[in-house]
């Protein structure tokens, strides 16, 4: 089952990805990059695209997903990583050398 949620999630993540670089940005006049005014921002929105819609689509599976795989690694979690390393022995302390014999 987690395994048809990873396939899901990489899959949309890609078609996510296309989906945001087919769209065309506001039609902001090229006198807004330098200092002037553009009434993009402020105007009339506009109806909702089709590429719009699927990639609020898409986005909304995306985080779905990207929750069931947290979900499912903090329960399926074995621990610390650091808790298979063998503890490490301290050192022998020398024992006094014996004393000289005359």
């Amino acid at each position: 089952m987690i395994t048809l949620v990873e396939i899901v999630h990489v899959l949309v993540c890609v078609l996510l990805i296309v989906a945001v670089l087919l769209q065309g940005g506001e039609n902001v006049d090229i006198s807004a990059a330098f200092g002037g005014t553009s009434q993009a921002a402020f105007g009339p929105r506009g109806s909702v695209t089709l590429l719009a819609k699927i990639t609020w689509a898409l986005g909304a599976i995306f985080i779905a997903t990207s929750i069931t795989l947290a979900v499912h690694a903090s329960n399926a979690g074995g621990g610390s990583v650091l808790e298979n390393i063998p503890a490490k022995t301290a050192p022998a302390i020398p024992a006094a050398p014996a004393p000289a014999k005359k």
